[in-house]
């Protein structure tokens, strides 16, 4: 609820970045940025060993997948955060995340973490005819109960 607020700060300072020689770039909030970085490293960690084109098998529960998950929920939260600011914030914000190459990072994660057949494993109420599920054709439900 609170990152579609946190842009509008950034507004009024705005007018000052156009100034430098440099290409102009703003941080997202710092202490998301930090715990990013915090957990790229980690992530970086438990994925070396496994090319980008190979995928990683991550048991569910276990302290990697909460690590995983706290990193992809923390992605979330940073493009909530670039949904809600203005387009001169978002080049910004883009060109911080491109000086970082947080961006890089979480594709190479994800290329990894991805599974090479992504079939929902959920109950499934299809006719024998009927395509499988995927996770690219059905909505995941992240409700927290």
């Amino acid at each position: 609820r609170l990152m579609p607020e946190l842009p509008k700060f950034d507004d009024e300072d705005l007018k000052s970045y156009g100034d430098e020689e440099e290409e102009p770039a703003l941080s997202p909030p710092a202490a998301l940025m930090s715990l990013l970085a915090t957990q790229e490293l980690l992530l970086e960690n438990i994925l070396e060993c496994i090319p980008v084109g190979e995928f990683a098998v991550i048991q569910p529960l276990s302290d990697e997948f909460c690590l995983v998950l706290g990193y992809l929920l923390t992605w979330k939260l940073t493009l909530a955060f670039f949904k809600a600011a203005s387009s001169q914030l978002r080049v910004l914000y883009s060109q911080y995340l491109r000086r970082t190459k947080s961006l890089n990072k979480l594709l190479y994660h994800l290329f990894r973490l991805m599974p090479e057949n992504p079939v929902s494993s959920g109950p499934t109420l299809e006719a024998p005819n009927k395509d499988t599920k995927t996770f690219f054709t059905e909505r995941l439900h992240l409700d927290v109960k």
